[in-house]
């Protein structure tokens, strides 16, 4: 599994090879902060776009930047392993900016895969540049409703566990 974990230079390098190969890359991002089963069918839906699927991972920062204080509930190297021991992700990159965009760039990815939670329209205009400029292809998977990382916080504190 830590072989799965790469920093930004090292994904770049792969990435190259897979174009090289002719295959296709696919990536996405998000925090991932409480793995739940929207997650891994989100994934592994993704990972179905492609030859190799990469989950860059907010790092803890960006995610409080946000999602606000007291998330993330785990911290970036937690959530970057626990993503990379899933079967279907085949290398994790953690980024400490609040936007994907400069590792969009270095990487240049054949697909760039967000959830239903956004549509073309809501996706960030700096990334959406970056992914016309480098000709990557945006697919929006659909929203799997009642998985929601902070739903799952919520009931937790009614539950008084939070």
């Amino acid at each position: 599994m830590k072989n799965k974990l790469v920093d930004s230079n090292q994904l770049g390098l792969l990435a190259e090879s897979s174009r090289q190969r002719g295959e296709k890359l696919v990536l996405t991002n998000g925090c991932f902060d409480l793995l739940h089963l929207g997650h891994v069918h989100y994934l592994e839906a993704a990972r179905s776009l492609g030859d190799t699927l990469v989950v860059a991972i907010n790092g803890d920062d960006s995610v409080r930047a946000l999602k606000g204080e007291g998330r993330p509930l785990n911290r970036e190297r937690e959530r970057a392993e626990v993503v990379a021991a899933l079967e279907c992700v085949d290398h994790v990159v953690i980024f400490s900016e609040v936007r994907v965009t400069r590792l969009l760039e270095q990487v240049r990815p054949a697909i760039y895969v967000k959830g239903g939670d956004y549509t073309a329209d809501t996706l960030d205009p700096e990334e959406r540049a970056a992914l016309e400029k480098t000709g990557a292809q945006i697919r929006i998977l659909p929203f799997e409703p009642g998985y929601s990382t902070s739903g799952l916080i919520e009931r937790l504190k009614k539950l008084s566990l939070l």
